[in-house]
């Protein structure tokens, strides 16, 4: 009797495990959200190219995303169609012609350093397409301004030099001038070019598309000292409509910190 009473037992736990276990599944389903790949589109600054973004285009691929790192005109591997006619409007088009021609949607616009200025153009045109956009360390320019209004010292000096001698680019400058650490300033050097300076010639026509973009981020290197980007941060900071980041590093992120760099990209994507 004692064993029919064990077995029995026994049977009524393994059901009631089975149907704890049943009913445990739809809920266990819906906690676990399906993997949703992002589109991100990665625009490099002054002198420099879609190499830059290497570190962070890797991981960002190898966790399943997809990566766009389009050169602009007359830099990087495309220094050699370096020309009097490369322009702002120019470098807006090279990034604009990479989302028509590869039908890309909901993508997340990233703009480093002068890259700033060309995204702020990119979703003039493109709107639609952006899900969010991110300054990286970046300018945010207004309505009517131009290169030259928000330049250092050094680089309008150096533009002046330029169209002085009838140049049509001013030389790349050291890494050690974004802080770039240590290890990589000679990769760094190496991979630099010089910088149309039509680029900083030509006011931007802008109509306040970028502010309608639905998610809009600011993230400032707190190793590089720049009077313009501390103004851009802090007034986005003080936006609630935009998210901000710090990073303790220099100026190219994506190069000293690329880890926490693709963290906060999938973060605000």
């Amino acid at each position: 009797m004692t064993e029919q009473i064990t077995v029995n037992t026994m049977r009524r736990a393994m059901v009631a495990g089975v149907a704890a276990a049943a009913l445990a599944r739809p809920t266990a389903a819906v906690a676990q959200e399906p993997f949703r790949s992002k589109t991100f589109v990665l625009v490099h600054g002054a002198s420099q190219g879609g190499w830059c973004w290497r570190r962070v285009s890797d991981r960002l691929e190898r966790r399943g995303h997809k990566v766009f790192t389009p050169t602009l005109t007359g830099l990087g591997e495309r220094s050699h169609l370096m020309s009097r006619d490369v322009d702002l409007d120019m470098h807006i088009t090279d990034v604009v012609n990479v989302i028509k021609w590869e039908s890309l949607q909901g993508i997340v616009l990233v703009g480093h350093s002068y890259g700033g200025w060309v995204v702020s153009g990119v979703a003039e045109q493109m709107l639609p397409a952006i899900s969010s956009i991110v300054f990286l360390d970046a300018f945010v320019p207004e309505n009517g301004q131009k290169g030259l209004d928000l330049n250092s010292e050094r680089s309008r000096a150096e533009i002046a030099r330029a169209l002085k001698n009838g140049d049509i680019s001013r030389p790349a400058p050291p890494a050690t001038t974004w802080n770039v650490n240590e290890k990589d300033r000679a990769w760094v050097d190496a991979k630099q070019t010089a910088q149309p300076i039509g680029v900083s010639l030509k006011p931007i026509k802008l109509t306040g598309a970028r502010d309608r973009v639905a998610k809009k981020t600011y993230i400032r290197a707190m190793n590089f000292e720049n009077p313009n980007f501390d103004r851009f941060y802090a007034k986005t900071k003080a936006d609630r409509s935009w998210r901000t980041y710090e990073v303790a590093c220099g100026h190219d992120v994506m190069i000293d910190m690329p880890d926490r760099l693709t963290e906060i990209l999938l973060e605000v994507a």
